[in-house]
């Protein structure tokens, strides 16, 4: 996995077993039902693109990525928002994921 943010490592770092049972939850939730870990992570990015939660979009990009998808399908995540979100919120998500499909990988 790519690097976490160092905000994320702090908190994980001073509240060791908060984030060990906030970690448990989501791996529990990843569990709970069919999904595999491809739909899985495509799922997260499009709740977090609706939910308009920036960081959290980042994070759903660089899993995606992990469990397989290619730039241009998660660029196609974006692109689905424009009748849902509108113009203004497509174009937000796309900048979004094009801000870790832009970084150069670890």
């Amino acid at each position: 996995m790519s690097a976490l943010p160092e905000s994320y490592q702090r908190v994980k770092e001073q509240h060791v077993e908060l984030m060990h049972h906030y970690e448990a939850l989501g791996e529990a939730a990843s569990n709970a039902g069919p999904l595999d870990v491809k739909a899985v992570a495509l799922v997260k990015l499009g709740m977090c693109i609706g939910a308009g939660l920036e960081g959290g979009t980042h994070a759903s990009v660089r899993k995606a990525l992990e469990a397989g998808w290619t730039n241009d399908e998660l660029r196609h995540v974006g692109v689905l928002g424009v009748t849902t979100l509108g113009f203004p919120g497509m174009a937000r998500a796309r900048a979004w994921i094009e801000d870790v499909l832009d970084k150069p990988a670890d």
